[in-house]
């Protein structure tokens, strides 16, 4: 219990709150602080206190420690100045790990630019059929600090945490068992001075490993490989490459062709012909779920049957209906070019594509060059729109449609049978929507909705 003690949140959003009432079940006080001037209280507690606008001065006085939210960058001079006097500063999944109940199950770490979400979700399928008790979250669905509702709650035998790089910064001690990284791909340019500085906060997903402990890396990235070089455990690898062989790895697992091999140990042989799993980008993340769930003790009978189970992730690749011999797909997750780019390659035939939203600083081009001769259509939304159109231009008809609405009404009326009708916006939704779940199940509403 944390009774007595006072911690200061920074940021209340999804992960701030869930920090916030981690603490008050466990008697803390919390201060939260929260620079929009217009935060509202999301809850009330007599041992919760909102600060909304400009940080108070000196506002870690008296504190335990500061907690922060993974969308406030620990570069912000508030932040460092609290550090410097002394006073813990990390993030709320660091504070999920020192709050776990005794007897806890390790965590399962996953990150990387794309193919997080899927491989998490994945992995929680294949320990599942072994290990029915695990927890599934962290960037994924439920926060890491909302996994156990009372102290008192039977722990769970395993975690399997989905980890953004603005969630590893803040972490200091937490211990993953297995540690994976899954690809590094140009991404989040507005927060990091360089893609170095990116893929070292991803690289702090080895910090706490200790002997025991394993990590799993991407053997065709070579960004990763050089990352892999920073752990301090066994690195077991995947890979596309059917020559690629073993140095610098414990292990390796190579995939072609819906399946995969294990050639570590005894050699073991998967298939991966799940529709859910569809695309060489699921081969890996099929590969990457499979080794880690078998460095974790899940035998490799409920690796196959998870394998073949997995209904895949919503929003990611996610069939909508057929209508009329055209297919429609909700890719809503693709939030940048490069996981864009993996849907597209993922997919066979004459394609219209949605695209648009609030872009990230990334350019086009290697979407355009993906779609020539596939796309048949683009149809564009949101604020970067104009960006979009002028990077497809001469390559494919443009439509521009400035809202989801008018793209789906649109992409309709152009389809025919065989077509794919694909959202894959390669951007942020925050200038039209929520988040991207909320412009996916807009899309999906739509698309049901049609005639």
């Amino acid at each position: 219990m944390l009774s007595g003690q006072t911690f200061v949140v920074i940021g209340l959003g999804k992960s701030g709150i869930g920090a916030a009432k981690l603490l008050l079940r466990r008697g803390a006080r919390v201060v939260a602080l929260d620079e929009n001037a217009a935060a509202t209280k999301p809850f009330e507690d007599p041992n919760f206190e909102l600060k909304a606008g400009p940080f108070p001065a000196e506002f870690w006085k008296g504190a335990t420690a500061v907690v922060v939210s993974p969308g406030v960058p620990l570069s912000k001079p508030e932040l460092v100045a609290a550090k410097a006097s002394g006073v813990p500063v990390y993030g709320e999944i660091e504070l999920a790990y020192r709050t776990m109940p005794k007897g806890a199950g390790p965590l399962l770490g996953i990150t990387g630019t794309n193919g997080k979400s899927t491989t998490t979700a994945l992995l929680g399928e294949l320990v599942k059929h072994h290990v029915p008790r695990t927890f599934v979250g962290g960037n994924l669905g439920t926060a890491f600090t909302l996994a156990y509702e009372s102290p008192e709650e039977p722990p769970y035998d395993q975690h399997v945490i989905e980890l953004s790089s603005f969630q590893l910064e803040g972490v200091k001690d937490a211990r993953f068992k297995v540690a994976a990284i899954l690809n590094l791909t140009a991404d989040h340019i507005d927060r990091y001075a360089n893609q170095d500085a990116y893929g070292l906060a991803k690289a702090r997903i080895f910090e706490g490993q200790q002997p025991g402990d394993f990590a799993v890396v991407n053997a065709d990235d070579a960004e990763v490989v050089k990352l892999s070089r920073l752990s301090k455990v066994p690195v077991y690898a995947f890979t596309l490459d059917g020559a690629r062989t073993n140095p610098g790895f414990t292990g390796l697992a190579v995939g072609a062709k819906e399946k995969f091999i294990f050639n570590f140990g005894t050699p073991t042989v998967f298939t991966v012909t799940n529709r859910a799993l569809r695309g060489a980008h699921n081969l890996q993340n099929a590969m990457a779920a499979s080794l880690m769930a078998r460095l974790a003790g899940i035998p490799d009978a409920a690796i196959q049957k998870g394998l073949d189970s997995f209904p895949g992730l919503a929003h990611r690749l996610e069939f909508v209906r057929e209508r009329g011999g055209v297919e429609w797909i909700n890719d809503s997750k693709a939030t940048n070019v490069d996981s864009s780019l993996v849907a597209m390659k993922a997919l066979a035939g004459d394609v219209l594509l949605i695209a648009g939203g609030k872009g990230k600083g990334a350019p086009y081009e290697p979407l355009v060059e993906a779609a020539r001769g596939k796309v048949k259509a683009v149809f564009t939304i949101g604020k970067d729109a104009p960006l979009i159109a002028a990077a497809f231009a001469g390559v494919c008809p443009i439509h521009d449609c400035g809202t989801i609405e008018k793209a789906v009404a649109q992409a309709a009326e152009i389809s025919t049978r065989g077509d794919t009708v694909l959202l894959s916006p390669a951007c942020a939704s925050y200038d039209q929507f929520k988040h991207f779940e909320h412009r996916g199940d807009v899309f999906k509403t739509l698309v049901r909705a049609l005639s």
